[in-house]
């Protein structure tokens, strides 16, 4: 099992290409194995598979908009990430308060993948937070229905958060996630790994079983900095991986 990271926890310290790349050594150094993107600061593909090359990093997804996977845009979008070397890109949300929300978020990104996955094996999937979770007016839940259309990406702190048995879940999705988010907190406030207490043994020993070859960890909220927060967190996954 490999190690990535979402580029969002250390966000503060990037605003354009230099600091972005600059970032990209930094994580590497820190022991990671892989970034997901949040956004690309105006650099080009060509340059940012450069820097992973150089620095020994893989991108193992990005978290885009969902009009970026629509037709006008879809093209682009995953020549875009298939230049970077990754096989699968989403959304860190969308559209899901409705079954037509969540129907129509789930057929732009099941659209999307069809394509991506036909040139080039790419997965699009959809990253969930904790309103997924909760039934609609019908007793359908915007994760089911959006997940019946494109893959998912699934954030086990805030399906923690939402009541979810993250053992369960991960089993029950894991033909579908190509994917998941590593995360602490208390009470919905996103902290370092092993500083919350989301059940995170559970899904490092679920995500083994399920055979998932990469695992990101993210922190929406990261003390006292990006960067010293991811390394937290990275050391005690070492621990218990």
């Amino acid at each position: 099992m490999k190690i990535a990271v979402q580029v969002y926890s250390v966000r503060d310290h990037i605003n354009d290409t230099e600091t972005l790349l600059k970032a990209l050594e930094e994580i590497k150094k820190i022991g990671y194995d892989g970034v997901e993107f949040a956004g690309f600061f105006n650099t080009d593909a060509s340059t940012i598979k450069a820097k992973l090359d150089e620095v020994g990093l893989v991108a193992v997804g990005a978290h885009m908009g969902l009009d970026d996977f629509r037709a006008d845009k879809m093209e682009q979008t995953i020549e875009f990430i298939n230049t970077i070397g990754a096989k699968a890109v989403g959304v860190g949300g969308a559209p899901h308060s409705t079954y037509e929300e969540s129907a129509e978020t789930g057929d732009v990104l099941g659209a999307a993948q069809k394509y991506a996955m036909e040139k080039y094996g790419i997965k699009v999937y959809y990253h969930n937070h904790c309103e997924e979770f909760v039934a609609l007016e019908d007793g359908q839940l915007p994760i089911d229905i959006i997940g019946s259309r494109c893959s998912l990406e699934i954030d086990t702190y805030w399906s923690f958060h939402a009541g979810e048995d993250n053992r369960a879940l991960l089993k029950a999705k894991k033909d579908n996630l190509p994917l998941i988010h590593v995360k602490d907190g208390i009470n919905g406030k996103p902290m370092a790994l092993g500083e919350g207490n989301c059940d995170i043994t559970a899904v490092i020993e679920t995500a083994k079983e399920i055979g998932l070859e990469w695992i990101i960890v993210e922190n929406d909220d990261p003390v006292p900095t990006g960067f010293e927060d991811i390394t937290r967190s990275i050391n005690y996954l070492k621990t218990i991986i």
